[in-house]
């Protein structure tokens, strides 16, 4: 079998299959694995908050996630997750609670609790308990540890090229680099910044609902915390905007002021691969399966897409879910 990119889809695609006793090949054009958009992603694996603004398939799909990182891979803390709003956007908080499932609306002694540091400051929140969160660095990193320990795993960084032995199934996991084969494909901006301070602790991603700037603060260890994240309907990589950053910083403010003294410890911009309806998609062309368009929940649908991945490869299987996404969008256009 092979593999053709190493970011989070290709590398949960390359365990899967290597777990089931495939001769796994996988190939990353970069020096090494997970530098495309995966490297800058938030890590929380938040399918019921997602419901939100997503379709319920990625709710659905994303809840094999907690299993996958805290079990299969055991690298996520399951604390759940916080949403929280500032007094005059208390009906934010009320519209998130209509669009989502799964959580409690709790109040200002139980913020508290959970979050100490956010004492006094918000009276009310949801806490969806199931949730979980983690390093997508340090996750990319052990399936990477993993794939290496593997006899039967071989891995090929810093090129394109195949060994010229044929192979049974390609699974081409290319991300925005796909489409030369996928042209509905896009790429939305995505940016983020990492804060170091030691003046506040958080245990769990915590949402801050805001009309002009919704973030989320995810903790990172060691006094570090991603901001993130922008959706712009852009192309342009490898740039955050001034304006963007200035939200980010306003928002983390506003969550608690202490972020005001935080040392920035990086900026980061990548583009997420997504097609027209922002859902994910597994096209099987012969024994070629095309594994993309998972947007910006690449570590909540990856397991679940490499699980379908191996049962198409394995046993024939058939998810119209994600493979009959491109005849269903085609019959509503």
């Amino acid at each position: 079998m092979r593999v053709i990119g190493a970011g989070i889809a290709g590398l949960t695609a390359a365990y899967e299959l290597a777990r089931r006793g495939a001769a796994v090949e996988l190939i990353e054009r970069r020096e090494a694995p997970g530098r495309g958009c995966s490297f800058y992603a938030g890590g929380m694996l938040a399918p019921w908050c997602e419901g939100e603004s997503a379709e319920p398939l990625v709710v659905r799909l994303g809840q094999e996630a907690l299993t996958y990182w805290t079990q299969t891979v055991q690298v996520a803390r399951r604390e759940g997750s916080l949403v929280v709003a500032p007094p005059r956007d208390k009906p934010e908080l009320a519209r998130f609670a209509r669009r989502t499932t799964a959580h409690e609306a709790i109040e200002s002694d139980s913020i508290a609790a959970l979050e100490p540091d956010l004492a006094g400051r918000f009276d009310r929140a949801l806490f969806f308990s199931q949730e979980a969160h983690l390093d997508p660095r340090a996750a990319m990193a052990e399936l990477t540890r993993r794939l290496s320990a593997m006899p039967n795993v071989t891995l090929s960084f810093g090129g394109e090229t195949a060994t010229s032995s044929p192979a049974d199934w390609t699974l081409d996991c290319r991300g925005l680099a796909a489409r030369d084969a996928l042209p509905n494909l896009r790429g939305v901006k995505g940016e983020m910044l990492v804060l170091e301070t030691h003046e506040i602790a958080l245990s769990r991603p915590v949402r801050l609902l805001h009309p002009r700037w919704p973030i989320y603060v995810v903790p990172r260890g060691g006094g570090r915390f991603m901001l993130g994240a922008t959706m712009i309907e852009s192309e342009r990589a490898g740039h955050v905007t001034a304006r963007s950053a200035m939200e980010l910083l306003n928002a983390a403010y506003a969550l608690h002021p202490a972020f005001a003294e935080a040392e920035i410890i990086e900026f980061g911009s990548d583009l997420r691969p997504a097609f027209p309806d922002n859902l994910p998609r597994i096209r099987k062309d012969g024994r070629r399966l095309y594994i993309n368009g998972l947007f910006r929940h690449g570590f909540l649908l990856a397991p679940a897409l490499a699980r379908m991945a191996a049962e198409i490869v394995f046993d024939d299987a058939f998810f119209p879910e994600v493979m009959d996404a491109d005849q269903r969008q085609r019959q509503t256009v």
